[in-house]
């Protein structure tokens, strides 16, 4: 930071206190390189109560015939020069009490990937000094950004946060926001929910990122790769968690209702039939996983078609006879009239 010398220069120094009552003394604003604005009040430094215990006045600062536009470093006022001859920590507070003249103020860096992150000068301010991180690690003013894997090496916040002087760098949640749940519309099963929240409370967000995921990737990955242990299948294989193989833990499953023309409806449970089977029992090698599968007729099931696969009397109940436990009775659908269709 850099001061002119004279901060304001008095015609007459011998007036004395009475003299400078008499003049209009104003606060004075300083715009330093990198460290904001620092305001002198002259106010502050001429109180009576100052007067009588530290004897300030005028002629304390203004002792020689200063020059315009002379300034000096923090580096001169460390060794006694202008501010410096009183705020020793003696006289006056230390010039290493930066906040004693500089504000500070909330900073928000906005990354992309996960959210804005917070820093907080005041919270770091109540177990350190500004000369802690300025300007050994970040200078006063912008700076340069930093990654997470330079983190990690020791650079920037990670020089303390390293799990031993502060909290780890790992635990991300300490600074970034936490993350949202993430909702990946899957057209032929419906909107699979990913929690953030449900993981982190077992894992660490590095077990997943960026290893497995990159921040903000939206890279679709089938089910085919899972099984082979990309993507979720990296820890979803029946020993590190629940393997993929079940479905319905992502996915969500609902009864279906086939509306038939010429018979009462039938109704397909899902949830029934999963106390029994896994999803790939009938996906994708009997039923497409499609919105838009074609109608299959009953005489075809009859033939070991679509549900009649299973159900021949034998791995289940026949297509043939026992209607009602699939079509429901006294419900009929307003469709185009056809051929008996499940």
């Amino acid at each position: 930071m850099r001061l002119p010398l004279s901060i304001v220069i008095l015609a007459v120094l011998t007036c004395g206190i009475s003299g400078a009552h008499a003049l209009e003394l104003k606060d004075v604003t300083f715009n330093t390189n990198g460290g904001g604005k620092v305001v002198f009040s002259h106010e502050k430094h001429l109180k009576k109560k100052e007067l009588k215990s530290r004897n300030v006045s005028c002629k304390s600062c203004h002792d020689i015939a200063a020059k315009p536009g002379v300034h000096f470093t923090m580096a001169d006022m460390e060794k006694g020069k202008s501010c410096g001859r009183c705020h020793t920590g003696q006289k006056a507070f230390a010039l290493a009490k930066c906040t004693g003249c500089h504000k500070v103020k909330e900073i928000t860096f906005q990354v992309k990937e996960t959210g804005p992150v917070r820093f907080s000068h005041n919270s770091h301010l109540k177990s350190m000094q500004c000369n802690s991180c300025h300007n050994k690690l970040f200078n006063t003013g912008p700076n340069k950004s930093v990654s997470m894997a330079e983190m990690e090496h020791g650079k920037s916040c990670g020089a303390c946060h390293n799990g031993t002087k502060a909290f780890s760098i790992e635990k991300c949640g300490s600074c970034h926001p936490s993350p949202k749940q993430v909702v990946f519309k899957i057209k032929e099963t419906g909107p699979t929910v990913f929690s953030h929240a449900r993981h982190v409370e077992k894992y660490s967000c590095s077990a997943c990122h960026t290893r497995i995921y990159p921040l903000g990737s939206s890279r679709h990955v089938s089910m085919a790769a899972m099984e082979k242990g990309k993507s979720c299948g990296a820890c979803h294989n029946s020993r590190d968690a629940f393997a993929v193989a079940q479905c319905s833990k992502c996915h969500p499953t609902k009864e279906i209702t086939f509306k038939l023309a010429s018979i009462s409806n039938a109704k397909f449970d899902h949830d029934k039939h999963l106390a029994k089977y896994k999803c790939s029992a009938c996906h994708t090698g009997t039923f497409p996983l499609s919105t838009k599968a074609r109608p299959v007729t009953m005489s075809e099931m009859h033939r070991a078609k679509s549900c009649g696969l299973c159900h021949d009397g034998q791995k289940a109940f026949s297509v043939s006879g026992n209607c009602d436990s699939c079509h429901i009775k006294d419900s009929r659908a307003a469709s185009t009239p056809g051929d008996e269709k499940g």
